[in-house]
């Protein structure tokens, strides 16, 4: 899960900007409302919601919003009905795609998507046409410096641990089981290892490796995409080659 890893450092050297992004609540919100009307509002009792809001709180958003986004989903307030639909495609260079979106108004979700894609090199594809590539798991990211990939290892091996990648001064990616996600959390947190980004990740089976001029054209579509309120999140297969990884420079 090398590659894996490659995407996960360019994506915490862009994380500074896109966390300025003003839909970045808007996002959180989603999840957390959606969380709460599929398996209730305490999170104690549903680890979908407990990792939504373990994440609004890491991205500083204020306790009162993250309530009332849990009210708005057991209903409790009165809030807008998501549906969550999955898209797949192709961007630049024949790399997958998976975009998962929460959205209000399906056609204006379609259409925006088709926009985006259009305008970037990209295109949707049918249903299936590239999910058999990836597998969900769990994704923690490990800053540099916070622990060695030995100190890793033996915090995790009896956590769900699957893989490690990355590197020490960049960081790792710690890869679980989606089971073990919460476990390798807690276990992360007994041994005092500071960790950002638990999430639920979609891991490819095979990476696509592109140069740099194509990693660029990839990034700018999904940069396109993650732009849009009705997107969540953005998966590929998009590998860096070790030698454009130097020169890499957004």
């Amino acid at each position: 899960m090398s590659g894996h890893s490659k995407w996960a450092t360019i994506k915490r050297k862009k994380s500074a900007t896109d966390q300025k992004r003003g839909n970045l609540f808007t996002k959180l919100v989603k999840e957390i409302t959606i969380a709460a009307k599929m398996g209730g509002g305490d999170p104690a009792g549903n680890p979908r919601l407990r990792l939504a809001v373990d994440t609004a709180r890491s991205n500083s958003m204020p306790m009162d919003n993250i309530q009332r986004a849990i009210k708005k989903g057991t209903g409790e307030l009165e809030g807008v009905s998501y549906d969550e639909i999955t898209y797949e495609g192709y961007g630049p260079a024949g790399i997958a795609l998976i975009i998962e979106t929460a959205t209000d108004n399906k056609n204006r979700t379609v259409a925006d998507l088709r926009h985006i894609m259009s305008r970037n090199n990209g295109s949707l594809g049918e249903n299936g046409s590239v999910s058999w590539m990836f597998h969900r798991k769990g994704s923690i990211e490990v800053p540099g410096g916070s622990a060695t990939e030995e100190q890793l290892m033996e915090v995790l091996l009896e956590a769900g641990l699957e893989d490690i990648g990355g590197e020490g001064e960049s960081g790792y990616t710690v890869i679980t089981d989606v089971h073990d996600l919460e476990s390798a959390k807690k276990a992360l947190e007994a041994a005092g290892i500071a960790y950002e980004n638990a999430k639920m990740d979609l891991i490819p089976e095979n990476f696509i490796e592109l140069e740099v001029d194509d990693a660029r054209k990839v990034i700018k579509l999904i940069d396109a995409l993650e732009g849009n309120d009705d997107i969540q999140a953005v998966y590929s297969n998009m590998e860096i080659s070790e030698g454009a990884m130097d020169s890499f420079d957004e």
